[in-house]
């Protein structure tokens, strides 16, 4: 045997091959975060919050200074309204304004708004 040949070398080491990687496009932290807070258990806590967000563009400006989101519970948003007669103005316009919600949120909109009277500064 001669030293140059030296077959003995082991060529370099390669992973074992496995199942191939498929290539999927990144996810969107917008889509990605949600389903990160449902399981840390703030998906609730988040689905509020974007209602809230979504509250001013739904109301308008018409009755934005006189009517505040509490928050949202069991697909209902909750909110308080300055006076009665605010509060009736309102009352007329919930289903456009659940409408707005459903535009701006999808499927995830509340389906009903209740309304109480209370300070809203």
């Amino acid at each position: 045997m001669q030293r140059g040949d030296d077959s003995r070398r082991s060529s370099p080491r390669r992973a074992p091959a496995g199942p191939a990687r498929q290539s999927t496009p990144p996810e969107s932290i917008a889509d990605l975060l949600p389903r990160l807070l449902d399981e840390v258990g703030l998906g609730a806590t988040a689905h509020a919050i974007a209602v809230i967000r979504a509250w001013d563009e739904a109301i308008g400006p018409t009755f934005l200074a006189h009517c505040r989101p509490d928050g949202v519970r069991n697909g209902v948003i909750q909110a308080r309204v300055r006076d009665s007669s605010w509060m009736q103005r309102l009352q007329l316009e919930k289903p456009l304004i659940i409408a707005r919600l459903r535009e701006l949120l999808g499927d995830s909109a509340p389906k009903e708004m209740r309304l109480r009277i209370g300070p809203v500064d």
